[in-house]
């Protein structure tokens, strides 16, 4: 396995999670997240580096730190997704894999949620699932880092 963390990157509004509108993102908090992939990722041998923004450019500065210090981002940009060519540009820039993550699934949302920037330039998507959904980017991280090892570890 790698030396190097696997970077779960959030964008905003995300440090809200667990009172904001818990129907549609659930009602886990971040640090609840937080510490399920932390205890995913050991199961895998990974480390993670698990940080939160509310800022587009801050996004942009860890992927582009990424570069060298991390093995792989697991990567929900939050209602950036929809609007972010930065962000897209920064993703495809990298040479590390990005998997783009959401909580709902936004093609069963409002229209203007349809469209990912970032999804095209990304190695996968997962979305709704809710919390679970970064679990399962852990496993898929595991997979994509480690194609050799069994199924299920």
């Amino acid at each position: 396995m790698p030396s190097k963390p696997l970077y779960v990157l959030n964008g905003p509004n995300l440090n809200l999670l667990g009172v904001r509108e818990p129907d549609v993102y659930g009602r886990d908090s971040l640090a609840d997240i937080e510490a399920a992939c932390a205890a995913r990722a050991r199961g895998h041998g990974l480390a993670i580096d698990f940080r939160q923004t509310n800022h587009e450019g801050q996004l942009i500065d860890w992927l582009h730190e990424a570069r060298e210090k991390a093995a792989l981002v697991v990567f929900n940009p939050g209602a950036y997704t929809h609007t972010s060519i930065a962000l897209r540009d920064a993703v495809a820039a990298i040479g590390v894999p990005v998997i783009e993550i959401h909580l709902s699934n936004p093609a069963a949302r409002e229209e203007f949620r349809h469209v990912s920037h970032v999804a095209p330039v990304a190695k996968g998507v997962i979305a709704g699932f809710g919390a679970h959904s970064y679990v399962l980017a852990i496993d898929a991280a595991a997979l994509l880092l480690n194609p050799a090892a069994p199924a299920g570890q």
